[in-house]
């Protein structure tokens, strides 16, 4: 008898009379994205198309088992946890912490005022500094933040958009300044401004401008940054805004097409930029959906710069992403639960063959986690890397009849939205027409719907509620840092050679009507203590700002 024809047997006698004594728990069920979850997977729902064409083998074409061939046998994931809060000192004493506890990289989390090119005594700055991220505007502020810290003994991931090139520039000076040539530093700055239009707010430039600046990052990084990754193109806030696992990956590689375009249309070779792009996704709590989710994700972009772009280089090829738990989903209600959520999810990202992973902390529905809950976000890691044997083989998961269906589900549903996008002239053209943004705004009012009427259970918060929560302790930023912050800004604005200072400032404007690299402007003009937000002003007087429609 076939598979088909036993499983149909199965169907009529077994489950039907297991039926009549118990029920199931709901008539249908189906993932975040809206797939239809079947009672039973068999061999018979693998793709048609057989084992190679869809899987293959690990490290090599389509990558769907992952990257590298033997993962995370030969090395785990870098465990790299976000952090950055108040002052540099302050945020150089929780990375220290972090390393000395364990973790492999550094990831920086930067203030508003510096996320949008404004220094600290800046009036749109008032009362924003230091609150959800570091305060960095001067090469003083980014020495302090990486004192003892060798640049050429760690990676570091920098989270800012808008002004990536100069936060850039500022590591490397600090670099320099450690003796540390540029070319050994490694890490990534995510540089991913689609995905700040479409969901996160943070962005200054209008878009032909903010391209500019991105592939110039692409042309500086190829000779004189070669180990930095020079794009993290974002679908974690894609899916933090509300978007499903399907719209996250369309989204996603649907604004990863754009860069790449754009860099070829500024005359790059797609195969001298490709290999150091890089991407950024979320875990979200729906387990198996995750995983096929960057099993998907990973398939979809090997076609993609082997068939449209004609990539050559097998690294062109290779989708390799950082994976940060899902902080939408962190409940201020029995904050403990938190724990057991990224626990499911850095597992579904590790399962999924992540290149490194952040661990969200406890307390982080409440405030700037704890030293206490940070710590407990990164044993979970190292618990799942040396405890649990999930690392010992290469991708476990392949091969699941469950995974391999939805992996192949998420992948069609996910061609068609970039098919939809290419049909309305690509992403920018999309997200100017407010498609992307509708399309997420549906997804998480469908989303909230189903809380309020307990169709999706948030344990703690819709059921299984306690009448009293003993509270916890948590962080706060004193408000005197601000004060601190602007005090030494405008110290140094006293004794620095302001001659020069006007110099450079009038060269970027220059430079910026036209086509040069701004690059190696941009890092003479912080090594001579020009900040952030002075070189954000100059270029606002030349690219002026964004401002999206308003019926969007």
């Amino acid at each position: 008898m076939s598979i088909h024809d036993s499983k149909a047997h199965w169907d009529a006698n077994t489950v039907a009379n297991s039926l009549k004594k118990v029920p199931e728990r709901q008539e249908h069920f189906e993932t975040s994205s809206g797939i239809g979850l079947e009672r039973l997977y068999t061999p018979d729902d693998a793709a048609a198309d057989g084992y190679l064409n869809k899987l293959g083998f690990p490290g090599e074409f389509p990558y769907t088992r992952g990257v590298q061939p033997t993962m995370y046998r030969s090395r785990f994931w870098t465990m790299r946890q976000y952090a950055g809060y108040a002052t540099a000192e302050e945020s150089n004493a929780r990375y220290r912490f972090l390393l000395d506890q364990g973790q492999m990289g550094l990831s920086v989390a930067f203030d508003l005022p510096t996320q949008i090119g404004y220094d600290p005594d800046d009036p749109m700055s008032l009362g924003e500094v230091g609150k959800v991220g570091v305060s960095i505007c001067s090469i003083h502020d980014m020495a302090r933040l990486f004192e003892g810290i060798p640049l050429d003994k760690v990676s570091t991931s920098m989270t800012i958009n808008a002004p990536a090139s100069i936060l850039l520039a500022l590591y490397i000076a600090v670099g320099k300044r450690q003796g540390v040539d540029p070319k050994k530093l490694r890490g990534t700055v995510q540089n991913d401004i689609f995905k700040e239009y479409i969901a996160r707010g943070t962005y200054i430039f209008p878009p032909q401008h903010s391209l500019r600046l991105i592939t110039d990052i692409f042309r500086y990084c190829k000779s004189e940054v070669p180990q930095w990754n020079t794009i993290s193109i974002s679908g974690y806030h894609i899916r933090e805004a509300g978007s499903t696992a399907v719209q996250e990956v369309a989204f996603t590689l649907a604004n990863g097409i754009a860069y790449v375009q754009a860099a070829v249309e500024a005359g790059l070779a797609v195969d001298d930029f490709a290999p150091q792009l890089s991407f950024f996704f979320n875990a979200h709590n729906q387990f198996f959906e995750e995983i096929a989710k960057f099993r998907a994700a990973r398939r979809l972009w090997a076609h993609i710069m082997q068939e449209r772009f004609g990539a050559k280089n097998p690294d062109s090829l290779k989708l390799k992403f950082h994976t940060q738990t899902g902080g939408s989903t962190l409940t201020a209600q029995q904050p403990m639960n938190n724990i057991v959520r990224v626990t499911v999810q850095a597992l579904a990202a590790i399962l999924g063959g992540t290149q490194s992973l952040h661990t969200n902390s406890m307390d982080e529905a409440l405030a700037l986690p704890t030293e206490q809950a940070v710590q407990v976000a990164l044993r979970t890691q190292q618990v799942l890397a040396y405890e649990s044997g999930v690392a010992d083989s290469v991708d476990p998961m392949g091969g699941n009849w469950l995974v391999e269906k939805l992996t192949d589900e998420i992948e069609t549903r996910a061609k068609e939205y970039i098919a939809s996008i290419d049909a309305m002239g690509g992403a920018m053209k999309a997200i100017e027409a407010g498609y992307v943004q509708q399309e997420i705004q549906d997804a998480a009012y469908a989303y909230q719907q189903a809380v309020e009427r307990q169709a999706q259970i948030v344990v703690g918060v819709n059921k299984f509620k306690t009448a009293e929560e003993a509270p916890i302790a948590t962080l706060r930023v004193d408000p005197e840092i601000e004060r601190r912050q602007v005090a030494a800004l405008r110290a140094m604005r006293e004794q620095r050679d302001n001659g020069k200072v006007s110099e450079l400032l009038t060269r970027i404007e220059t430079a910026a009507r036209g086509s040069e690299s701004l690059m190696p402007l941009f890092i003479e003009a912080v090594e001579h203590e020009v900040t952030l937000g002075e070189i954000c002003k100059a270029l606002r007087n030349v690219f002026g700002e964004y401002r999206p429609d308003a019926r969007i």
